[in-house]
């Protein structure tokens, strides 16, 4: 191999995969990233067999071929290489990757690509075809709600259907519900129903780039597997094989208090009482106040023995009687960061029901959170 590649190309590309990379393995070749000439470009490739990541990068190819290199000592290099040309040479006897920019030669040692788990090849003409910024928008407003927790494997998934014309996004970690729909530019032939892990998703919403508009999705059958395609680059993940909750049972079909708030003014007062109550329990008290005719308060209030005492109030437009109901305040907060109205409606029965948020103007994005224990 000897190809000519520019200095901020690879190390965007480096980047971009660089995540994929297994960092405790047996395999010592997970550890490496894939170098290698493809019809015209150089492409990168990194995989920890649960998460793949390629992307293609413009280079200008003297000599076909491929090495795997370890990730970490090639990105570590390249990011200090002055934006420049880079040229790259393998010596395949001695598996060794010659890397000239400027005056700086540096030679790694690498592992044959042989080696290298292959990546699927999907058959794009039966992939489905999404527009990148709503279904990266779709993935902000649901991911965060996915569980970390690794004895719930089930729970650190999106479910994703899709049936006619529509896509449905919905997370949950037992304490909170999210779900985003949109319509399909096309409508599908067949419904899918599949649990994508959330960080395979976070990935895809870092990698895709202002210059993506669409992205192709394809389930190879029998696979277990879903790959996403952009332009330039690739995301392969496993599927998590489980049952989902049946989310849709938990939404409150009704609500007794209708409490519409400033979305902007909601999130500043979460965050100001955010900042005694993570000190406690990260508790807050919200007090739902009518005022008759005129227009309503919330008083959001946080408290701990270490740090002490914070009171907000937000006004609000209220419609129903009065409630004093607790939240996990971080939650909060994390909901409304997603939220692009200027105005959101919390709606409330009883202090131990759920409650349900829906930004006003936006049909397509509803959150369920767990009220916690007034203590």
């Amino acid at each position: 191999m000897k190809v000519t590649v520019q200095q901020q190309h690879l190390a965007h590309g480096l980047g971009m995969v660089s995540r994929a990379v297994s960092p405790r393995s047996t395999l010592p070749v997970l550890a490496n990233i894939l170098v290698t000439t493809d019809e015209g470009r150089l492409r990168l490739s990194a995989t920890n067999l649960e998460l793949g990541i390629s992307c293609w990068i413009p280079t200008q190819i003297e000599e076909e071929g491929s090495i795997t290199v370890p990730a970490r000592t090639f990105v570590d290099l390249i990011s200090a290489l002055p934006s420049d040309t880079v040229n790259l040479s393998l010596n395949t006897r001695t598996q060794t990757l010659t890397v000239v920019c400027g005056s700086n030669v540096t030679d790694i040692k690498g592992i044959d690509a042989q080696e290298f788990p292959p990546m699927p090849v999907p058959d794009l003409s039966e992939g489905v075809s999404l527009n990148v910024s709503d279904f990266k928008e779709m993935i902000q407003q649901v991911v965060f709600a996915a569980s970390t927790d690794d004895a719930r494997p089930v729970l650190q998934g999106v479910l994703m259907t899709m049936a006619d014309n529509e896509v449905t996004l919905a997370a949950t970690d037992g304490f909170r519900i999210s779900v985003r729909k949109t319509l399909l530019a096309n409508p599908i032939g067949q419904s899918v129903s599949a649990i994508i892990p959330g960080r395979a998703l976070s990935e895809l919403a870092r990698i895709t780039s202002d210059g993506d508009q669409t992205l192709t999705m394809n389930i190879p059958s029998g696979r277990g597997q879903v790959v996403f395609r952009l332009k330039d680059a690739e995301l392969v993940s496993q599927l998590i094989d489980g049952n989902f909750p049946d989310y849709k049972a938990i939404i409150p079909r009704a609500a007794k208090t209708h409490t519409i708030v400033s979305t902007p003014g909601f999130l500043k007062a979460c965050k100001q009482a955010e900042i005694i109550a993570r000190e406690g329990n990260n508790v807050i008290r919200m007090n739902i106040m009518p005022q008759g005719d005129e227009p309503g308060v919330v008083e959001i209030s946080a408290q701990s023995e270490e740090t002490g005492t914070s009171d907000v109030k937000v006004d609000a437009n209220i419609d129903g009687p009065a409630l004093l109901i607790a939240f996990n305040v971080k939650y909060l907060r994390e909901v409304l960061d997603v939220i692009k109205t200027p105005s959101v409606a919390l709606e409330t029965n009883q202090n131990n029901t759920p409650a349900t948020l829906r930004p006003i103007g936006d049909d397509d994005f509803v959150h369920v959170i767990m009220p916690m224990h007034l203590g």
